[in-house]
């Protein structure tokens, strides 16, 4: 799969950057912008995960304390 550039403001990535290195579960910003994306969407288009990826789904909501 080919990646793509997006812009978003300096500001909101340094925030992304703040929020990460306090709640964890992500290694860095592209992580987390794909899986908010993945998960605003979803909704729209059913996207099937594969059984290590939903895994790796679950251990971010654990670590973040949604389960």
């Amino acid at each position: 799969m080919e990646d793509v550039t997006i812009k978003i403001p300096r500001t909101l990535y340094e925030r992304a950057v703040k929020w990460i290195e306090e709640n964890g579960g992500f290694s860095n910003v592209d992580e987390l912008i794909q899986f908010l994306l993945r998960e605003f969407i979803s909704e729209e288009v059913e996207e099937v995960y594969s059984p290590e990826e939903e895994e790796e789904i679950k251990e971010r909501l654990r670590r973040l304390g949604y389960i």
